[in-house]
């Protein structure tokens, strides 16, 4: 655990009691503070209670009288599409607003870092595709190298329940623009931008708002090294603002499918193979086309900005060429569940944007593709470059007939449910073929989450394979 500093002897107010939300009580109770939470569900408040901390509703009158600071949840609306009430109280009240990201980079150092030979490394990951592969596959490099790291925010354990890093230790963070927006405090010492597309809009007030939340993690002066995917203007536009000029070494320009050139730090993936350039010469190159947990352009982009990351660390490229190819990928992102008969099972569950989906489509050919779901803004003509890799989707979800509707020049058939999505597309697929879970769709209109999707069509593909 990471001890809260800043707060003893002070009340601090915490609303939501998820994981985020317990986890900043106990490191605020750890580092002298009171905690005072609140939830609108009574089992969470139940819970809290069990641990010894006060419950308070957050929304009476006077509630924040000698409070600090108020510590919100990632998943609670702060600003749009309209602040939660607590919060517009606290506001109202002049108590500073912060989240368990914001405490934990104000609270990670101590003075037992003067005795360290290397300060512990903080690599902070954000985009809005690809980045839990790339804060897995960060962690993955550096345990094979055996260099010690944790892997926590987004993915893995909350930031504060971590061990505290020891001597040249590195903390891997996955940063959501829900935990990126509202931090006070985003000091990492390597950030990477993996790219940006369409998605969250209500909760910031549409593209741009989503843009400067995701940007925030280069503020403040920005990092000491800034990993920036320039395949999108967003990305272009935060490398030129953080470069001193077109050979400053600090930014390092990621990219795949184009060729990168100029004298900066560059690394790109084209036809499958990974390039790096600095001041002028080519210093690295890895072979990406035979690593089965990282298919498709979009893993060689996440496999890029991995080794950018890694490689501000002085881990060599032969080291992270041999740990890329043992790395099995995540489960729900280009995850191979099953082969039999030619025919190849993989679960992309977390492909629930348009711009995730078409990644996927494009890693692989001659799809039975599982799509549908819960609708996003936007429509789906962004999956047109993808569609011709698909020989028929299978549609699920309550919305089934006007999802298929709009997937033109497509075979499409309205199965509703993953149970009959699968025994269609296990009954017609020949050798050669993937089946493909790929939604592009939210999960919740049958699911509570996209990992529960993933594991039951994980399980109707077993049933299947094993019938």
């Amino acid at each position: 655990m990471i001890p809260v500093q800043g707060f003893e002897g002070h009340q601090v107010a915490v609303l939501g009691l998820g994981r985020s939300g317990l986890s900043a009580a106990r490191a605020l109770r750890e580092g002298g503070a009171t905690a005072v939470c609140w939830d609108d569900n009574p089992n969470a408040r139940e819970a809290a209670e069990a641990e010894g901390f006060e419950t308070r509703d957050l929304s009476r009158d006077n509630a924040f009288d000698a409070i600090a600071s108020l510590i919100v949840s990632p998943g609670i609306p702060h600003l749009y599409p309209a602040p939660n009430p607590v919060i517009a109280k606290a506001w109202r009240a002049g108590v500073p607003v912060d989240n368990d990201i914001g405490l934990f980079f104000r609270s990670l150092a101590t003075g037992e870092w003067d005795e360290f030979d290397t300060a512990p490394r903080v690599i902070a990951v954000t985009g809005s595709n690809g980045k839990s592969t790339t804060s897995a596959l960060i962690h993955h490099i550096l345990e094979t190298v055996g260099r010690n790291s944790q892997l926590a925010g987004n993915i893995g354990r909350g930031v504060l329940d971590i061990d505290p890093p020891g001597d040249g230790d590195v903390v891997v963070l996955e940063l959501s623009s829900y935990q990126t927006d509202l931090a006070r405090a985003l000091t990492p010492d390597v950030a990477v931008f993996t790219n940006l597309s369409p998605d969250h809009l209500d909760r910031h007030a549409g593209l741009g708002g989503y843009f400067a939340a995701k940007r925030r993690l280069f503020a403040e002066g920005g990092p000491d090294r800034a990993i920036i995917g320039v395949d999108e203007n967003e990305g272009l536009y935060i490398a030129n603002q953080l470069a001193e000029g077109p050979g400053d070494d600090r930014v390092i320009r990621v990219s795949s499918g184009q060729k990168l050139t100029g004298p900066g730090w560059l690394v790109y993936a084209r036809k499958g193979f990974l390039t790096e350039w600095r001041k002028g010469k080519q210093v690295g190159s890895i072979d990406l086309r035979g690593i089965k947990g990282l298919p498709g352009e979009h893993n060689h982009q996440n496999a890029c900005a991995a080794y950018a990351a890694v490689r501000t660390l002085g881990i060599a490229p032969r080291q992270i060429e041999s740990a890329l190819e043992s790395f099995g990928g995540l489960p729900h992102r280009s995850q191979i569940v099953g082969e039999q008969n030619g025919v190849t099972f993989v679960n992309d569950s977390k492909a629930t944007n348009v711009d995730s989906a078409l990644k996927a489509l494009l890693a692989f050919r001659n799809i039975r593709w599982i799509c549908g779901g819960l609708q996003k803004e936007g429509g789906l003509d962004g999956l047109a470059p993808g569609l011709e890799h698909v020989r028929k989707a299978y549609v699920i979800g309550r919305e089934a007939d006007g999802f298929a509707v709009q997937l033109s020049g497509v075979e499409t058939e309205a199965c509703r449910t993953m149970e009959a999505a699968v025994a269609r597309a296990v009954a017609e697929a020949e050798p050669g073929d993937v089946v493909l879970l790929a939604p592009a769709a939210a999960s919740f209109d049958q699911y509570d989450s996209f990992e529960k999707r993933g594991e039951d069509f994980v399980a109707r593909v077993t049933a299947a394979l094993t019938a």
